[in-house]
């Protein structure tokens, strides 16, 4: 599990590569901006108006003048009012606007990544990446950089107004502000640590969530609920304790701020009541400091928190990028069409490792003519999954070459090769969606009679038929509510329908019953006819006529050759298959 260590250092780059995707936007960034020195430019001015309706048209009893100011203060209000509802729109429609475009840069990188990425990352820590982070650099742009320079600048503002009412006041009034830094410093780190762990937790509880709601069948068969259930309550209890230190971070501060606003208004009270009885201070002065103290105490309030959030979106920033810099990508450098290809297979001196030198293919060499049936058998762990996901070019290999019509599989787009591999493996994943969104995969250029003319070539149409709304049934997430050999079945559909020159069976007819095996072998004697076809199966009875049977053993090739001459040959295909047998006649 990937866990954050609290930074301290503001990555100005990495802000920096953040408002490149506000770049398409960035009429709306100008405006914020402008809006931001407006508004600091308004704020100062009812203050300023009050002092001045107090010193001269009230004192002066100037009562049309008083009129017209009054006037001017609410047009001035409701200005203002209209301009900070302007600038939080535009601040947070920017920053979703942004976390669109990012949310959907990382997701379409995340789907082109290789399965090796996947291998050593959670899927929660990715729903993770492309929900939590990418949702908290929205807060970036609607209370991070673009408010924190807005509260600055009208602090100035605010400052500089005073300074030139009564620098002495000011002064006086500003005293405490040591103990407000201070504390303010103490907040800032006690809630940056906080949110770490916050970010930290929520990670580790949507990777837990996710994977055990996946895995819940195996938690119910095993019995293991109390088990896994207090390991969610432990990883709760951590997401909960670091939210309650935020919470108590805030509660403590926020007192303290008015604390030390109070002791501001009543020390410059004290001072000020002394020299307006000395007529040094105007009664007009006095009513517009306390104003200027409780607008400039407002953004320092929140600064140290925008801060944090600033710094909480940039974390958050750094995580989704390394995944958009990840080199754990497929090279899809290639341009050749695959549109034409026949569907010849060869394996030339092919290496390949999971995990640095670790190779769990040695040497592998074969070739496949354009419509032969191949069979790989071999024990669990030999590496025959291995060969069709290299073959896909799910992963790359380290050495040799696999070529497609005397083609390396490097030179053809990935996009062009996939489309004419047709892949059906034992644990077919189906999606939530109707049968027919299932068999198509959404492709709106497939239509329904295509479909059901597939479903009727292997025999699937009336089962499909029988299901309640047919080729609109709903099936439920991952095909939950199908047997296996039904989700087996729809596969093969959606197989035939692409018309792949090249045919994966893995383990299709395993772990099913009689009646599906039937149906699912029809489906292949259809399926198979004028295509080149890898099948890796563990019944070495579904394979005796293949041109050729490829037996590996701990990632090598042992024996190769077809069924009756491997067994003449009495070597490892005779033991597998003696095995066998003697199993079926004990059966």
């Amino acid at each position: 599990m990937e866990n954050l260590a609290v930074k301290k250092v503001f990555n100005v780059s990495l802000l920096r590569r953040i408002f490149t995707f506000a770049v398409p936007y960035r009429r709306s960034f100008y405006m914020s901006m402008f809006l931001t020195v407006l508004l600091a430019v308004i704020s100062p001015m009812r203050p300023y108006l009050i002092q001045l309706t107090v010193d001269k048209y009230i004192a002066g009893q100037l009562m049309e003048m008083l009129i017209g100011v009054t006037v001017i203060q609410i047009l001035l209000l409701l200005i203002e009012t209209v301009m900070r509802f302007y600038f939080s729109y535009l601040t947070n429609w920017l920053g979703q606007s942004v976390v669109k475009d990012l949310r959907v840069a990382v997701y379409k990188r995340i789907v082109h990544l290789n399965l090796a990425f996947f291998d050593i990352t959670p899927i929660g820590t990715l729903t993770t990446r492309t929900i939590n982070d990418i949702e908290a650099i929205n807060d970036v742009f609607s209370e991070g950089l673009i408010s924190i320079v807005a509260d600055m600048l009208m602090i100035i503002a605010i400052l500089g107004v005073m300074f030139l009412a009564d620098w002495r006041l000011t002064l006086i009034s500003l005293s405490p502000f040591p103990i407000l830094i201070v504390a303010t410093y103490v907040f800032k780190e006690s809630v940056n640590k906080s949110f770490y762990k916050v970010r930290n937790a929520v990670s580790a509880l949507n990777a837990f969530v996710q994977e055990h709601l996946t895995g819940v069948a195996i938690v119910q068969a095993f019995s293991a609920e109390k088990r896994e259930f207090a390991k969610f309550k432990t990883i709760n209890k951590e997401h909960r304790t670091a939210n309650v230190e935020a919470i108590f971070a805030y509660s403590v501060f926020f007192p303290i701020v008015e604390i030390i606003l109070a002791i501001s208004l009543g020390l410059m009270v004290w001072w000020g009541a002394n020299q307006v009885l000395n007529y040094e201070v105007s009664q007009g002065v006095m009513i517009a400091f306390i104003m200027y103290l409780n607008m400039l105490f407002r953004p320092l309030r929140m600064l140290a928190d925008k801060f944090n959030t600033l710094q909480m979106g940039m974390v958050a920033s750094e995580r989704v990028f390394r995944i958009m810099d990840s080199e754990d990508h497929i090279d899809d450098s290639g341009t050749k069409d695959a549109s034409a290809m026949k569907g010849a297979i060869t394996f030339d001196h092919v290496w390949f490792a999971y995990k640095d030198a670790d190779y769990v293919l040695k040497d592998i060499n074969f070739h496949a003519s354009q419509g032969e049936t191949i069979a790989i058998v071999g024990h669990t762990g030999s590496g025959k999954t291995t060969i069709i996901s290299i073959l896909n070019r799910l992963y790359e290999i380290q050495k040799g070459r696999i070529l497609m019509d005397g083609t390396d599989l490097k030179d053809y787009s990935l996009r062009s090769l996939r489309s004419k591999i047709g892949v059906v493996l034992q644990d077919v994943f189906l999606f939530a969606g109707s049968v027919y969104e299932n068999i198509t995969l959404r492709n709106t250029g497939i239509t329904r009679e295509q479909v059901e003319q597939a479903a009727r070539l292997i025999g699937m149409h009336e089962f499909i038929m029988q299901l309640p709304g047919g080729y609109d049934y709903q099936v439920m997430e991952r095909g939950s509510t199908l047997s296996l050999g039904q989700r087996q079945l729809i596969s093969f559909v959606r197989a035939l329908l692409y018309d792949p020159a090249i045919l994966i069976l893995d383990e299709a007819t395993s772990s099913v019953d009689t009646e599906s095996e039937t149906l699912i072998q029809h489906a292949i004697d259809k399926l198979i006819a004028d295509r080149t076809s890898i099948v890796i199966a563990h019944r070495l009875s579904t394979i005796s006529k293949a041109s050729k049977i490829i037996v590996l053993d701990k990632g090598e090739i042992r024996e190769m050759g077809t069924h009756e001459e491997l067994l003449k040959l009495g070597g490892f295909y005779y033991k597998l298959h003696s095995m066998q047998f003697k199993q079926a006649g004990v059966a």
